[in-house]
């Protein structure tokens, strides 16, 4: 009983350092491309220089799988570059609220990849969602509904490289399908970076307290995390851990609260809006947890 205990406790502080990861958009003092080169560079270095210590086999049985490994690696990319670029027009909460919005995008992406049952619950969860993102948009000047739309897209790419990494560590270990896809995330960046003619002395322009924020967030945000939920989810199960995960927008608004005030900066309607969005997606989760527990094949195709 405490050994579960211990474990969800566990989880629920990697979860909260997830949450910490769109405050980290708003106190490192650099462009948001920057911030996640920096953020996957540090992550595949640290990821490969553990597994290679722990003498991790890094072969890739069907060499296939390497080139979509390296297309969702740069989902990834578009990823994040878009979650912090929102953030950095806007506030941290919106942009954690935007990033609620990935499981509208499950709903008919794993129908499409997963080959699994299209879900009609899932769908009217969706709506209501879109319904509630309008209501807190209603009073958002021009850039807020700049970062509101990138924030959408950025959503978007989170669903499409949790779904596809879904399918992909059917057949690869996660650890090595996470560290090629940090170095796929890295090239991406850096082409990106190039073209923008961003590659330059900016890269490095940072105070010491921009460098220690990018040590933790690659290291404890990004490489620690993954090893911890890689594990917790061995001992707790997937479903437990994403119905867990829903917590993460919570985490970030008290932390946006708390640590950047903007509680001054967003009114009523954004909290009302807030919480229904976060209310549908734990409920949608607990549902499918249920699904789940009374049926196995609930989400296999019929």
């Amino acid at each position: 009983m405490f050994g579960q205990l211990r474990y969800h406790l566990l989880l629920h502080i990697i979860i909260f350092i997830w949450g910490f990861t769109g405050i980290l958009g708003k106190l490192i003092h650099l462009e948001s491309v920057y911030i996640v080169w920096w953020r996957v560079l540090i992550a595949a270095v640290g990821l490969f220089l553990y597994l290679k210590a722990t003498k991790w086999n890094f072969a890739v049985a069907d060499r296939k799988q390497v080139y979509y490994m390296l297309i969702v690696g740069g989902i990834v990319g578009a990823h994040w570059m878009t979650f912090y670029y929102s953030i950095q027009l806007s506030t941290a909460s919106l942009g954690i609220l935007c990033l609620s919005t990935t499981t509208l995008h499950v709903t008919w992406l794993e129908p499409l990849i997963m080959k699994r049952r299209f879900l009609w619950s899932e769908f009217l969860f969706g709506v209501l969602i879109i319904f509630a993102l309008l209501y807190v948009s209603g009073d958002f000047n021009q850039k807020d509904l700049k970062a509101l739309f990138i924030g959408l897209l950025s959503a978007f790419f989170a669903a499409l490289f949790s779904v596809c990494n879904a399918k992909l560590v059917e057949k690869t270990p996660s650890a090595t399908l996470t560290n090629i896809e940090m170095v796929s995330a890295l090239g991406v960046v850096s082409v990106v970076m190039l073209f923008q003619g961003l590659m330059d002395e900016r890269l490095f322009a940072m105070t010491w307290s921009d460098f220690w924020w990018l040590l933790f967030l690659g290291l404890v945000c990004t490489s620690f995390a993954f090893l911890v939920v890689v594990d917790l989810v061995k001992r707790l199960g997937a479903f437990t851990v994403s119905l867990s995960i829903n917590m993460e927008p919570v985490y970030t608004i008290l932390l946006a609260i708390a640590i950047l005030n903007e509680n001054e900066q967003l009114g009523t309607k954004f909290y009302i809006g807030a919480s229904t969005i976060v209310l549908v997606v734990v409920i949608n989760a607990i549902i499918k947890y249920r699904m789940k527990s009374k049926n196995p094949n609930a989400f296999l195709k019929d």
